[in-house]
Formats: structure tokens, C-alpha cells, sequence
């Protein structure tokens, strides 16, 4: 009753039929309504919808298709020649049902179609395409219902799914799908569940339903404790905003003052900040919902793609919405996006959902805000702050970096200028100690020299970088491992290599108590967790400030005791296993929460963090410890000398290289004579070893966590941006393509790196739809 009341109906009108949610709602209207099939004497049903539609409305073609319906999609401006399709009055008397289905407000771009249609389409003033039958209308009021009064006394559309927390916010689990009593007599339901029969028979064909409309569509046990909760939900909605006419009014009003700020905001060369998708001039609420729908640009035009824009407002509290939105056909007539670059994206890739944003210069999709009765007017001045703050700086302006070595393949260079090598002036940089190795730097297992030396011989053969100018020597002057992910740095001078990166890197996370990876986004102190590894000892020596020094065996445990659990790192299964509660107990008194540490099982047959690599040759299926994307990540020293000056000259302060090369929790440094040109390069060898390199980088907010202090500095990312010219790329990825010798790989500082350039010059992203440097 309460719910019926809400939208200005009663059960004379409209029976609830409670859902699991708004796509369960559309998917029961597609299997229940009373299609008629091609290849009958009767004319056959059309199921038709608009193009601005959720997903979860297009998908109902699916079902159609089955059933031998056809689907027809029709553009939000084809609607304005649907008076053509009038019929002729002898064919207006066709009883063959059909059902348009369209949105009563875009979640896309917010636009609100006309309410009128209902009628219109009904009375057969205006006919979705020109065929007989009679006219049904499924009106998807998801979005709408969360902003505004939807009248059903006045428009009584057949079909209306709703989302109770698109309303209020609670509960998630529950939707419902509101019947008009008049088609409810006609609608066929095939499978019953628990609570929808009046009688059937086990034995035999017999089953007779329920009487009660929502008693025979409702399968099995309804969430009835959600649906206690939602009579509270209505009447605090109505007592804290004053009933859902204000709610239109307070976030239309949100949302234009946006909008009209947005639209103003220009460069200094008079070039807009932003490109916004919208139908509306945002003039009336009757039109426009409380949705805002744009793309960043740079100063020239082009667009920053949005998981960029994504990374910079986490930094500032404010959560965005970036992709298509699950309405493929709305941003397709936004961006210009044709059918065929749909397919082009995806063998590019790009999917749903994840983080490629930009293929080729092009947007695949977009940024959303949207304003809800909760929202205030500071909401909004925090958003356009951090808009302006973050486009409008003064040194947005200048050139970004870019790899030099596109200009020296592109430009004869004077052999007698020698280039500028940054490792010539970079200070010393203070080591973590190698305290749990005692003295023993010199490993047992080094490999015979004669043995080694002939092995990299025949790689540097086949690894003779070309395009390079100069003759100074690419070296290996750091190597760093993270024991435990989100923690401390364990640096050292020589390591060894193992099928799944550096020994030991990442073979520990820290998870809270539901088992989700936990890591410095939630945790910063994460960062003062200091773990190293004594080979000898085969221990983890884990220490922190204020507590005692607490040891992990390297030899994993086996026994019946150990609890073998599934984890997921950045959508990647991995099987692993509880450290203990001992070890709990110190993470959890440390960071004053309850967590645990867990380690990634060795079991071969159960554990292996797997990913596919395109392009690499050596193996079909590459090993991966606990980390987000790639076995090793590479920085150049050059690289961070160049980004020092401009984000210190942006920030006004001195940033220390040391401080910088921390933030970027690298595993390999190096020292190249240019900056960026590790960008460039397709393979690197480092004394036996050969690895591929993957791509690049893409920077998340943990760089703007001080690893040694465990501060945040929101301005880093923005800075990275804006250096890299709208990318937030630092580093590359490899992969490690083993070389079958007999001896252990070992990674050592002051390696010779040689690099192979790579052909096309453009390293195209990781196509995870998770940021890749949370670890």
C-alpha cells in the first residue's frame, strides 16, 4: 500500500510484484508478456524500445528472440515521426499485443523523455512503427523515481520496474515490478516456484496458480525483512525532504548551478574545460533530470580520458561514475560512437567497465555526476573546485614530457654533443638495510662465471639495442622487493629470480576481516610496515614503530592445520593460506583494526595467479605472485630527475629523488641517459635475464602517500598528470622470459641493461579494469 501511495495509485490500479531488483523486473516482463511468434496466422508481436536504454532494457531482446518475436530499436529522434505511422482506422482493431519500452529519464545524460508518450502511444496518436496490434508500454523509471514524483493516476503506463535504493539508498537487494491490473489477466507464466501455486500435482501435467497477481509472480521467499524496511524508507524520505516535488526541485537546482559553471570554464587560450552530453539547456526540471554528463579536455581540444579524471577526484572525496553507464546506445550518439568502433575498441581490449578510455585519441565513454536529496550546494562547489583546481593551474599550460627518443630517431644529432646522463648527478641514495642477511652478500648459489658470461654473451647478441644515440651504459642501480603487498620496501643488491618475479616480492597481503585485500588507499600506515628477508634463516623479519619485531617462516606450511582460502587480486583468483593468529594479532594491533595476513599457496595445481599477455612469445600463460599487473615494474632515474623539477616547481617545495623513487615502489631502478626513453622499448635484457616489456604504468593515489611517513599529498597526481600531458603513466611493466640454464637467475645492481626499441612507438595500456599500482 505504502509503495502504491508513494507513486499516486491504489491496488484497484496496479498490483507490486517485489523483484530482486529493476533487471529482474524487465527480464520477467520479457518472459511473461503475451508475445505472438512469426509463422502464425496472426499478425506477430514487435517488442520495440528506445536506444537511450539501460542494458538491462536492450537485453530483453534476447528473450524476445527466442520466442520468435523480432526486436525493433528506434532512435529518441525517429520518435518525432511516429505520427507517420498512423494506421488506418480498419487496421487500428488489431488485437495483436506489442510493447514499447522507454526510459521516463535517461540514465546517461539525464534527459527526461515526455510522460505524454504513454497515452499518446496507447490511443494510437502516435505508433511506434507502423504495423497492427495494440500498443503496451513498459516505462523504465529507475532513474526517474529517485528525483521525482511519477504520477501513475495520470500516466499509467503497463509495466513500471523500480530500484528502491536508487530512491533512498536502502536496500540494495529489492526491486519491484508495478503491474497495471488491466494486462495482468493476459500474462503467461510458465515456471512456478515455491508460494505461486494453488494446487499442481507431482505426477501429472495439473497446476493451477494463485489468484493473487503478485502471489503467482512472486517465486520462492520473498526478502521480506527488506520489504519491512522499505515502509521506513518512504515515510523518513518524506519527513526529511518534504515529499519527492521538492527533491526535484533541490537537485535540478544542483545541477544546473553546475552545469552553468561548467559550461563557462575555459583556458586561458579560450578553449572549454569541458564537453558535456546533454538534449537539454538545463532550463526546466520537467526536461533535464539531476544528472550531468561531460568529458575533461586539455587545452587543445582533446579529451582526457575519464579513468584519469576517475583517479584525480578519489583524491578529493568525490565519486564519479565513468564508462557507457550499461547504455551502449545513448553514448554511441554522444561521442560518435559508431557501431563498427564498437567492435574496433573491443579488439582493442576495451570492454564494459574497464579502465581504457581512450583508443586511438577517441573516448570510449564518459563521466557522470549526479545529484541526489542528500547533495548540498557545497556538494557542488567541492566538484567545480576541484575541476578548476585541477585544469586551471597555472602550469597546466606547459609542454608535457614526452620520450626524447621520438625526437632523436626523428632528428640527426651531432655526435660530438654527448647526451646528458642524470645518474652523473644524482646524490647517493640511503639503503634499506640488508639486516636479515647479516654479511652474506655474496650469495652461495652465484653461478659459474665462464657459464654465466657465455649466456650473456648470446643475449647481448640478440639484444643489441638499435636507434640509441651515445655510448654510456644503461645500469641497474636499484632493486627492490615488497614482501608483503602495500607494505614497506626490502631493498637489496642482488636477488634472485623465481617463475613469478623476484623471490618472495608479493607473496604476502594483508586482508581485513571479510578476506578483502587491504592496501594503502584504506591503510596509508601500511607503508610503515618494514619487512625483510633472511635467506639463511629462510624467516620474514616483519617491524613497525612501537611494536616488536615479530618473524614468519619462508617455508610454507603445509600441514592439516593450514586454512586454504580463495582471495581475488585486482579480479584475478589466487589460492592462499592464513599465516596464523599470532601474526594477526600484530597487524591488527597495529593498524587498530581486525585484520590477518595471508600468503599465495605454491600449489601448482590450485594457485597459479595467471594472466594472458599478448605479444609474448615465451609462454602462453605467465605466473604472477600477488601483484596487480605485471611480474617487475621498471623506473628510469633520468625519468624521476625530469618529473622532480616540474612537480617541485608546481608544488613549491623541494621533493628529494630518494623520496620520489619510494612513492613509486618500483622493483627495478635504473639509470638511462634519457628521460622517458624506457618508454620506447619493446625487450631489456639484464645480464641473463630477458624480459619483456608489457606497457606502461598508469599512476593511482598511493604515489601521493609519503612511504616514509605515511602522509597524504593529493597534489602528486594531479602533478604526474599534468607533466605527462593528461596521462599519469610512470614506469613500465615487465615480464620475465626465463632462459633454461642450469643455474638460479639472479638480478644484481649494476647490471648492464640493453634495450631493444620497439617498432611502433606507442606502448598501448594494460587492459585490466584495475588500477595497477595499488601494491
Amino acid at each position: 500500500f505504502r509503495i502504491l501511495q508513494h507513486f499516486h495509485t491504489t491496488a484497484e490500479d496496479y498490483t507490486v510484484i517485489f523483484t530482486s531488483g529493476c533487471t529482474a523486473a524487465l527480464k520477467l516482463v520479457a518472459e511473461v508478456f503475451p508475445w505472438i511468434p512469426e509463422g502464425t496466422k496472426q499478425p506477430s508481436s514487435r517488442f520495440c524500445y528506445l536506444t537511450d536504454s539501460h542494458t538491462s532494457v536492450v537485453g530483453m531482446r534476447g528473450i524476445t528472440a527466442s520466442m520468435n518475436v523480432l526486436s525493433v530499436p528506434i532512435k529518441p529522434k525517429e520518435i518525432l515521426l511516429l505520427e507517420k505511422n498512423r494506421l488506418p482506422a480498419e487496421e487500428q482493431n488489431c488485437k495483436t499485443p506489442h510493447l514499447f519500452s522507454y526510459p521516463a529519464q535517461s540514465n546517461f545524460s539525464g534527459t527526461k523523455y515526455p510522460l505524454s508518450w504513454i497515452q499518446d502511444i496507447k490511443s494510437g496518436k502516435l505508433c511506434p512503427i507502423k504495423t497492427p496490434g495494440k500498443w503496451f508500454i513498459l516505462l523504465d523509471a529507475a532513474s526517474y523515481v529517485s528525483s521525482s514524483p511519477l504520477d501513475l493516476g495520470v500516466h499509467q503506463a503497463d509495466f513500471i520496474p523500480i530500484s528502491f535504493y536508487k530512491i533512498f539508498g536502502f536496500p540494495t537487494g529489492i526491486g519491484a515490478l508495478l503491474v497495471n491490473n488491466r494486462i495482468a489477466p493476459f500474462l503467461r507464466k510458465t515456471y512456478f516456484g515455491g508460494g505461486t501455486a494453488a494446487a499442481y500435482l507431482a505426477g501429472e501435467d495439473f497446476y493451477i496458480p494463485r489468484k493473487s497477481i503478485a502471489e503467482r509472480f512472486e517465486d520462492g521467499t520473498v526478502s521480506f525483512l527488506d520489504i519491512i524496511a522499505l515502509k521506513h524508507g518512504f515515510d523518513v524520505l518524506e519527513k526529511l525532504t518534504g515529499g519527492m516535488e521538492k527533491i526535484k526541485q533541490h537537485t535540478f537546482a544542483l545541477a544546473r548551478y553546475t552545469y552553468t559553471v561548467l559550461s563557462t570554464l575555459r583556458y586561458a587560450n579560450g578553449a572549454p574545460v569541458v564537453r558535456i552530453y546533454s538534449d537539454t539547456d538545463f532550463s526546466s526540471p520537467d526536461v533535464q533530470g539531476p544528472i550531468i554528463n561531460f568529458n575533461v579536455l586539455d587545452e587543445n581540444g582533446e579529451v582526457i580520458g575519464f579513468s584519469q579524471v576517475d583517479k584525480m577526484a578519489s583524491l578529493y572525496n568525490i565519486h564519479v561514475r565513468t564508462g557507457c553507464f550499461c547504455n551502449t546506445g545513448a553514448c554511441q550518439l554522444h561521442l560518435g560512437i559508431s557501431n563498427e568502433d564498437i567492435q574496433r575498441n573491443l579488439q582493442a581490449g576495451h570492454v564494459c567497465g574497464d579502465d581504457i578510455d581512450l583508443v586511438d585519441g577517441r573516448p570510449t565513454g564518459s563521466i557522470r555526476i549526479s545529484f541526489g536529496y542528500m547533495s548540498s550546494f557545497e556538494d557542488a562547489q567541492t566538484f567545480l573546485k576541484f575541476i578548476m583546481t585541477t585544469r586551471l593551474s597555472k602550469l597546466d599550460t606547459e609542454i608535457p614530457f614526452q620520450s626524447s627518443v621520438k625526437k632523436l630517431t626523428a632528428e640527426s644529432v651531432s655526435e660530438d654533443h654527448p647526451p646528458f646522463n642524470s645518474a652523473d648527478k644524482l646524490s647517493p641514495i640511503p639503503r634499506i638495510s640488508d639486516r636479515e642477511l647479516g654479511n652474506n652478500s655474496t650469495l652461495n648459489w652465484q653461478p659459474l662465471e665462464a657459464e654465466a658470461e657465455s649466456i650473456r654473451a648470446a643475449v647481448s647478441e640478440t639484444a643489441v639495442p638499435t636507434c640509441r644515440r651515445g655510448d654510456k651504459p644503461i645500469t641497474v642501480t636499484n632493486i627492490y622487493l615488497y614482501p608483503i603487498k602495500s607494505c614497506s620496501a626490502f631493498e637489496v643488491t642482488e636477488w634472485p629470480v623465481g617463475n613469478q618475479g623476484l623471490l618472495y616480492d608479493r607473496n604476502w597481503m594483508v586482508v581485513n576481516q571479510n578476506g578483502v585485500c587491504v592496501t594503502q588507499k584504506q591503510e596509508p600506515r601500511l607503508c610503515l610496515v618494514n619487512s625483510s628477508i633472511d635467506l639463511k634463516q629462510k624467516v620474514m623479519v616483519i617491524q613497525a614503530e612501537g611494536m616488536d619485531p615479530i618473524s614468519v617462516s619462508l617455508e610454507e606450511n603445509t600441514g592439516k592445520e593450514a586454512v586454504i582460502c580463495e582471495s581475488k587480486v585486482c579480479s584475478h583468483r589466487v589460492k592462499t593460506y592464513d599465516c596464523g593468529e599470532r601474526i594477526a594479532g600484530w597487524f591488527s594491533m597495529f593498524l587498530g583494526r581486525p585484520c590477518r595476513l595471508i600468503r599465495q599457496s605454491s600449489d601448482v595445481k590450485n594457485s597459479l595467479h595467471q594472466k594472458n599477455i599478448k605479444g609474448l612469445a615465451s609462454a602462453t600463460n605467465i605466473s604472477l605472485s600477488l601483484v596487480n599487473e605485471a611480474q617487475y615494474l621498471l623506473i628510469n632515474v633520468a625519468s624521476i630527475l625530469q618529473l622532480k623539477e616540474h612537480i617541485s616547481a608546481r608544488l613549491e617545495q623541494t621533493l628529494e629523488i630518494e623520496e620520489l623513487i619510494g612513492r613509486f615502489r618500483a622493483n627495478i631502478v635504473i639509470s638511462a641517459p634519457e628521460s622517458f626513453e624506457e618508454e620506447e622499448w619493446a625487450e631489456i635484457s639484464i645480464g641473463a635475464l630477458r624480459f619483456q616489456v608489457v606497457g606502461p604504468c598508469s599512476r593511482c593515489q598511493i604515489i601521493c602517500i609519503d612511504q616514509q611517513s605515511g602522509e597524504r599529498n593529493k597534489e602528486l597526481l594531479p602533478s604526474l598528470s599534468a607533466a605527462r600531458g593528461r596521462k599519469t603513466n610512470f614506469g613500465i611493466y615487465l615480464m620475465n622470459q626465463p632462459l633454461h640454464s642450469s643455474f638460479p637467475d639472479v638480478l644484481s645492481v649494476g647490471s648492464q641493461v640493453l634495450p631493444v626499441l620497439k617498432e611502433n612507438t606507442e606502448i598501448q595500456p594494460p587492459t585490466s579494469s584495475e588500477e595497477k599500482c595499488s601494491g
